[in-house]
C-alpha cells in the first residue's frame, strides 16, 4: 500500500497477509482522487474515513493537507495497523478510533468536510448508509461523500447523488 501524492507521496507500508480488509486500489484511489479534485481542495479540511480497513484513505488525505482526519475502524489488527503507520508518518493529524461505524454514526456531533466510506460489500446495511451520513447531518455545506461499493448497488436515485465512477470492480457514488 502507497501514499498517491502529497506530503508523505510515496511512502510504503506492507500490508499484513493475514488481513481481511482489502485497499482500495492505488489504480482507484488515485483516479477517484483525480475526480475529487474537481470538487474540492483537501489542504484544511475535516475529513472521516468509515470503514478504514488498512488506513489507506486516511493516510492518504493526511498527506493531501486535511487538518483532522478521523479514522474508524472496528478490528483490532486493522485500527493497530492504522495506528503504527501514522506513528510511523509522525502526525498527530489522524485519529483513528476503534469501533463499530454505525454506533458512531448515531452519536457523531461532528461534520465533516469530506466523507469516505468504503464497508465490506456483503455488509446488509450497505444500502442504508448514504442516508444515515444525510440524516445525522455529517457533511458540512458544500462538502463531499464518496461511497465505495460493488456493481450490485445503484445510488443515482439518492437526492444527494451526484456522480458515479468505476474502476474495475471498484464502484464510486458521489454525494454532496
Amino acid at each position: 500500500m502507497r501514499i498517491i501524492t502529497g506530503e508523505y507521496k510515496g511512502r510504503h507500508f506492507d500490508v499484513p497477509r493475514s488481513f481481511k480488509a482489502r485497499p482500495t486500489t492505488d489504480f482507484a484511489k488515485e483516479n477517484i482522487f483525480n475526480v475529487l479534485g474537481g470538487y474540492m481542495d483537501f489542504d484544511g479540511t475535516t475529513a472521516l474515513d468509515l470503514f478504514s480497513g488498512t488506513g489507506s484513505i486516511s493516510l492518504e488525505l493526511v498527506s493531501r493537507g486535511c487538518e483532522r482526519v478521523v479514522s474508524v475502524e472496528l478490528d483490532r489488527d486493522h485500527h493497530a495497523f492504522i495506528t503504527q503507520c501514522l506513528k510511523k508518518l509522525g502526525t498527530d493529524r489522524c485519529l483513528p478510533l476503534r469501533g463499530d461505524v454505525f454506533r458512531f454514526l448515531k452519536s457523531c456531533r461532528q461534520q465533516f468536510d469530506f466523507i469516505f466510506a468504503d464497508p465490506p460489500y456483503a455488509l446488509k446495511e450497505l444500502p442504508q448508509i448514504p442516508q444515515i451520513v444525510f440524516e445525522k447531518n455529517l457533511l458540512a455545506d458544500g462538502g463531499v461523500f464518496v461511497f465505495e461499493h460493488g456493481k450490485d448497488h445503484d445510488f443515482s436515485n439518492h437526492e444527494h447523488f451526484v456522480d458515479h465512477r468505476a474502476y474495475g470492480s471498484v464502484n464510486f457514488s458521489i454525494f454532496k
